[in-house]
């Protein structure tokens, strides 16, 4: 449960809202595997009662037994246990002793059973390699190929998509489909994606759970962006994307079969840009808190940040960053410049006339006035205030 909460929060966060399960309910529920026990059970039963499925009384001891004798002729493990087969009065013999048993669905030996991928198109497999796989154990807990069968049946779910790790799952659970008689969903299994060394990405490679990205600093915009190019393009040059476009342009038919790599400096500029494309009272008061928060300032509004946020925004990509550039900014090291041998010059060049002429001009207001007409404007005012004081 403890996992399911955290992925639900990640999902939360990031935006992606759910129209039916958990905390939202619905018409196919209960949504928690566990307040779903009799419903494996009916069906486990009725496959019994069809003969596609077995009781099977072998011991852990007897299947390890199995499972050697396999490893030793270079054969595929499956199960070659006689309750394949067993006449009816020995089940009940141990079904009276009390032995415990599991459900193991009857496979075919002979044959093949395809599907056609949305993304991988047509994949097949050759059923003789498969054997008899249990669907209940022994405690009566089902085995998560046949729950997720029947959940995603009796929930209708019109498409499965998924990682390319559960393609030899699909087998098993296109097998409990055609056994239930239930319609088969629309099967996509997407590439995994990779570090950048072209290895599967794993812990060791850094932060792997959106939780973790999250405290870094990252907006849930940014992620979400840069989690649905990984594989995945609308054919244009555009990287930029708000949810409400990825609704809209998104289509399995672009989904590429190769794995992407996940590329960590990409994905921080990519956040920068969805950081920078926030209304700017938005931007300010998240920087802003994140500035009082570390101590830098002690109020979190006024002309300082707004002016602050503005002068540092193209240079901040996750919020953490506004610490660093605050920081340089506000200790600027005005007495050692001054010191130099650079700064004796500027010194010596009426420096103390030239600042008491730009401050009357920012004081008069014709600076500021200057200043909001934007760049043009500015080199404007700068001009003719060179040309005032007969300076280049």
């Amino acid at each position: 449960r403890e996992s399911e909460e955290a992925v639900l929060q990640d999902l939360t966060w990031l935006g992606l809202n759910w129209d039916e399960g958990p905390g939202v309910g619905g018409d196919y529920g209960p949504y928690h595997q566990s307040e779903r026990n009799s419903l494996y059970e009916q069906y486990a039963e009725k496959l019994l009662e069809t003969g596609q499925v077995y009781r099977c009384f072998c011991s852990s001891e007897e299947l390890e037994k199995m499972k050697d004798i396999a490893k030793e002729k270079s054969l595929p493990p499956v199960y070659i246990g006689k309750w394949a087969s067993a006449p009816e009065e020995e089940v009940q013999e141990e079904l009276a002793k009390g032995t415990p048993f599991t459900y193991r669905f009857r496979v075919p030996t002979e044959g093949s059973l395809k599907i056609d991928d949305l993304i991988r198109g047509e994949v097949s497999w050759n059923l003789n390699t498969l054997g008899d796989f249990v669907i209940m154990r022994s405690n009566g807990q089902p085995v998560y190929n046949f729950c997720v069968t029947v959940d995603d049946a009796t929930m209708a779910i019109s498409h499965v998509i998924r990682a390319e790790e559960h393609l030899p799952n699909t087998l098993r659970q296109a097998l409990i489909y055609e056994a239930l008689g239930f319609p088969m969903p629309h099967f996509a299994h997407v590439s995994l994606i990779l570090a950048p060394d072209k290895s599967k990405l794993s812990k060791r490679h850094g932060a792997t759970s959106v939780g973790q990205y999250r405290e870094m600093g990252y907006l849930p915009q940014g992620m979400v962006n840069y989690l649905a190019l990984l594989g995945w393009g609308d054919g244009t040059e555009n990287e930029f994307f708000t949810l409400d476009d990825l609704v809209e342009k998104f289509s399995i038919s672009r989904v590429n079969k190769s794995g992407a790599v996940f590329d960590s400096t990409k994905l921080r500029w990519m956040n920068g840009l969805h950081l920078r494309a926030l209304p700017p009272a938005e931007l300010n008061k998240l920087i802003a808190d994140r500035w009082v928060s570390t101590g830098i300032l002690t109020v979190s509004e006024g002309p300082f940040v707004e002016e602050a946020v503005q002068l540092l925004k193209d240079g901040i990509d996750l919020i953490p960053d506004a610490d660093k550039a605050l920081s340089n900014l506000l200790s600027y090291p005005l007495h050692d410049t001054l010191n130099s041998s650079e700064g004796k010059p500027v010194l010596e060049d009426k420096l103390p006339e030239f600042c008491a002429s730009l401050l009357d001009a920012y004081d008069s207001g014709e600076l500021l006035a200057a200043l909001e007409e934007g760049s043009a404007g500015w080199q404007k005012w700068v001009k003719a205030f060179g040309k005032s004081l007969k300076r280049k």
